[in-house]
């Protein structure tokens, strides 16, 4: 097959794919909870490159991140789970969910059902994929940019044996909106809206398996 005929859409779906399988083990291979990112090398992907060399990306301030009273249910909670995993450190929980976070929504918005099946639970995919194919079915197009966020915290705890959940209030300014078939905005705005969400992430701390996943969303 001469090169003029090779299919170059295939090497491009196919290093996307690898893009996202990398994100996906940083976000969620490490038992401190979150993997941190590794310091990069060159620019981030999105930087203004001119005349050959890559502009910095202003720096977003970080958000503000809390955790419970240690005294409270859910500061037991946390201890107790430092007690089964000594990797474990709520703050880079935080940090972790915050990437996961992006990953997320960025994948919901696009249809990226292989990065939500890494990220979800069992009952939370099953959910997603059928707003998804209902989204679809529609013609509609789903359109989310985070802007920034601004506080990320811990509001619940618990642990049963072995299985912990964490839920994480998230603070976002966003610009989240859907278009139908003919474009028009049929749900949220285009205007940058802050959002708070709850999202609530599990995992057994015996398992071999160190990915926190998402399990349950809702809004305050």
């Amino acid at each position: 097959m001469g090169l003029g005929s090779f299919p170059i859409d295939l090497i491009l779906f196919g290093m996307i794919a690898l893009f996202l399988v990398l994100r996906l083990r940083s976000v969620l291979g490490r038992r401190t909870g979150f993997e941190r990112p590794a310091e990069p090398a060159v620019a981030p992907p999105g930087s203004p490159v001119i005349e050959g060399r890559a502009e910095p990306v202003p720096e977003v301030p970080a958000p503000r991140r809390t955790l419970p009273d240690p005294a409270s249910p859910a500061g037991q909670a946390l201890a107790a789970m430092r007690g089964i995993d000594h990797g474990f450190d709520p703050i880079s929980f935080l940090e972790g969910a915050e990437r996961a976070f992006r990953l997320i929504v960025t994948a919901y918005a696009a249809g990226d059902r292989a990065t939500l099946a890494g990220l979800l639970g069992r009952e939370t995919v099953q959910a997603f994929e059928a707003a998804i194919a209902t989204r679809e079915a529609a013609g509609e197009v789903q359109q989310s940019e985070i802007r920034a966020i601004l506080e990320t915290a811990i509001t619940e705890a618990t642990l049963a044996s072995t299985r912990a959940a964490i839920t994480v209030r998230i603070v976002s300014d966003q610009i989240a909106f859907t278009r139908d078939a003919k474009g028009a905005v049929v749900q949220g705005t285009e205007a940058v809206t802050e959002i708070i969400d709850l999202w609530t992430f599990e995992r057994d701390l015996a398992s071999a398996d160190p990915a926190w996943r998402l399990v349950a969303v809702g809004q305050s």
